[in-house]
């Protein structure tokens, strides 16, 4: 049902870049370290591949440029975001995406189980951002587009199928920087499409409280997440490097 007084988002263009931005470099550094699952030897080296992998995918890939997208959300009410409802989007959307990589690395790789690996990683990337949408702390009320909002999930259930393939199917640097760049269009379109289909109603609600909020919070978690992302691929090309020697 329409609303006289709904109003929509319209977001900072620099935090959508940068939003943009983590979610390529988080996307290449999980395909970077998704390379560790099939040559795991063991159990214990295999799930650290996937728990690392997984947590890039799902904390940088997706997560922060999730928040980095909501915090460029501009519009006339005050808004800050709830801190524990939001922790908990970004642990629904790191365990997605573990128990995703999990589920198409058991076994024999194929694309029924790819398929089902995918669609779980999705509607948990799905629920991930419409967590994060809760978290939301305004004096107004979210309405949904249900067309949109199918929209939206069926985008994230394509963008984790072409992920999960992509992290057991690609090596060479300028095709895992081309996926990357590909998965970040993907991820961002997926977000935008729910911010879109949300309309806020002034006037009924809960009143903005202390909590996270702001355009410089954004950028500073671009900063510390492309921060710890450069730190965990440094390490994990080192590594691929130490064992190639070694093999050699």
């Amino acid at each position: 049902m329409p609303h006289d007084h709904a109003i929509q988002c319209v977001h900072d263009p620099l935090l959508v870049v940068l939003s943009y931005l983590v979610s390529v470099l988080g996307s290449f550094t999980a395909l970077q370290l998704a390379i560790a699952i099939p040559s795991a030897r063991g159990a214990m080296q295999r799930w650290r591949a996937i728990v690392s992998a997984g947590a890039a995918m799902g904390g940088g890939a997706i997560w922060a440029m999730h928040f980095i997208a909501m915090l460029s959300c501009r519009m006339d009410l005050q808004v800050s975001y709830d801190l524990g409802i939001t922790a908990l989007s970004a642990l629904i959307g790191m365990a997605s995406c573990m128990v995703g990589l999990a589920i198409a690395s058991a076994g024999v790789f194929g694309w029924g189980k790819l398929i089902v690996a995918g669609l779980f990683m999705g509607l948990g990337v799905t629920g991930m951002h419409y967590t994060g949408m809760a978290a939301m702390l305004m004096p107004a009320t979210i309405h949904y587009d249900t067309t949109l909002v199918a929209a939206s999930a069926a985008i994230a259930v394509v963008a984790s199928i072409v992920a999960l393939w992509l992290a057991f199917n690609l090596r060479g640097w300028v095709q895992m920087l081309g996926s990357a760049l590909v998965m970040g269009v993907a991820v961002c379109g997926m977000h935008y499409t729910g911010m879109l289909a949300a309309t806020f109603v002034p006037g009924e609600g809960s009143v903005a409280a202390p909590g996270l909020s702001g355009a410089n919070l954004g950028t500073g978690i671009f900063a510390v997440t492309t921060l710890l992302l450069a730190v965990v691929l440094a390490i994990s090309l080192i590594r691929q490097r130490q064992r190639a020697s070694v093999q050699i």
